[in-house]
């Protein structure tokens, strides 16, 4: 078994953040009925590093928007590609894009996301803590 992981990012209106974390909620929860192991989403904190391209850059973030950052989990490309058919097909993914991406209060553009599926090269994990969140997150 290999694991698989999908990895997005894309920007969205700061003001809309709160707005817009019950969704991420609610389809975090619809992957991992699916397959997904894990499914995390963050917001942009620290993302200039002096020599490198940042998020920002790469997705053309406007004034007002904050880059999102996430990455979905698998056991494997098969689960995933499985998911994903499964995802497509369940009756309230449309719902939920609807209240991303109606006018005029879009939260949420596809074509400013950037996505790809991804093979680990190195998996290292820190189970000292019983492989549990820090508490602090």
């Amino acid at each position: 078994m290999s694991l698989y992981v999908d990895g997005f990012t894309f920007p969205i209106r700061e003001a809309q953040l709160e707005d817009y974390r019950p969704i991420a909620e609610q389809v975090a929860h619809i992957w991992k009925e699916y397959g997904a192991l894990e499914y995390f989403e963050c917001t942009a904190d620290e993302i200039h590093l002096k020599g490198t391209r940042t998020f920002s850059d790469a997705i053309q973030l406007q004034e007002g928007e904050i880059v999102i950052f996430g990455w979905v989990m698998f056991p494997s490309k098969e689960v995933r590609n499985t998911a994903h058919r499964r995802v497509a097909e369940d009756p309230r993914i449309p719902e939920l894009m609807k209240a991303l991406s109606k006018p005029p209060n879009m939260i949420f553009d596809a074509k400013q996301m950037l996505f790809g599926g991804f093979r680990p090269l190195i998996q290292m994990a820190d189970l000292s803590n019983g492989g549990k969140a820090e508490d602090s997150l």
